[in-house]
């Protein structure tokens, strides 16, 4: 199993996703005589995962059934254990976009944290790329490296424990992307710039505040990067379902009335006006936004190495 190659059973040791539906879902450790409980009884690892395909429709022990699926980023992204906060698709799509990656580009990151990032870049820049990723914190540094050696990618990303803003990333003029996850990015702009190619590497900085924003585009000028800008992806998502709304009047009686040959003292003409100025309803699928929305994550800014 690993998160840039796909596999078609499941083994043990690997990483799986537990699928009970849309809004459900957990990620497990396959191991032989292991059990994992689920609200629709047990799984028996031994049993019901290992020699299995991912994808298969599993059976707990309470008659109820889930789906066992294989890991991708978008999937750890919605499961991964948090320790910090963390990037979602929204804002991980534009910036594997803007920042141009390929399979074979080298990128730098900063800070690692939960790894939601790190597992996109990784798959992007696969099989030939490589991650060089910093993290300041110790434990999570060396947690995020387990978690890339249970994932089967540690041969595609480099985690460092130091100050990324003081020891920069540990390479030089070799980076074809630079990001920055770090409380303050202006000064890492310098250690950004040393580390990437000789001309025209991207660098892109997450900031939730806009006072940062405004100090990291200022160093960014200063240090001569170019086609500065800076953007706030909001999403917004519509549920699809049924609604019902009334039919309205739009006179259809009153002309029937007035038409020639129409006899209003004939019962059957006058049943037929009656049922026409009846309000009916109809049905129809709809898309309807939520009521409470995620809005502001952070501001994406990016620039060029000129």
């Amino acid at each position: 199993m690993s998160f840039v190659e796909y596999g078609d059973t499941i083994k043990d040791g690997d990483t799986a996703i537990v699928f009970l539906g849309h809004e459900s879902m957990f990620p497990v450790k396959v191991q032989h005589g292991s059990v994992t409980q689920t609200k629709y009884g047990v799984i028996r690892h031994s049993t019901d995962l290992i020699g299995k395909k991912y994808g298969s429709k599993v059976t707990c022990s309470k008659g109820g059934w889930v789906f066992i699926l294989h890991p991708t980023p978008e999937l750890w992204t919605m499961n991964l254990p948090h320790r910090t906060q963390i990037l979602y698709s929204t804002d991980i799509s534009i910036i594997t976009m803007m920042l141009e990656l390929k399979p074979g580009s080298i990128v730098c990151e900063s800070g690692t944290g939960s790894g939601s990032l790190s597992h996109a870049l990784i798959r992007t820049v696969a099989p030939t790329g490589h991650l060089y990723t910093v993290e300041f914190h110790q434990q999570r540094a060396e947690k995020a490296r387990e978690e890339f050696r249970e994932h089967g990618v540690e041969h595609l990303v480099t985690v460092t424990n130091q100050d990324v803003c003081k020891n920069g990333f540990g390479v030089s003029s070799i980076a074809d992307a630079v990001f920055l996850d770090i409380p303050s990015p202006w000064e890492a702009i310098g250690h950004a710039k040393s580390a990437l190619k000789a001309e025209g590497g991207r660098i892109c900085s997450f900031s939730p505040c806009i006072e940062q924003v405004q100090r990291t585009c200022l160093a960014l000028e200063e240090s001569g990067f170019t086609e500065i800008n800076t953007l706030e992806i909001l999403l917004r998502v519509y549920n699809v379902r049924t609604v019902s709304l009334q039919i309205p009047d739009l006179g259809k009686a009153a002309e029937d009335n007035s038409s020639p040959g129409f006899d209003s003292s004939s019962p059957s003409h006058q049943g037929s006006s009656c049922a026409n100025l009846q309000q009916g309803t109809v049905q129809f699928k709809s898309g309807v936004p939520l009521r409470e929305v995620v809005g502001h994550t952070g501001y994406l800014t990016f620039a060029t190495k000129s």
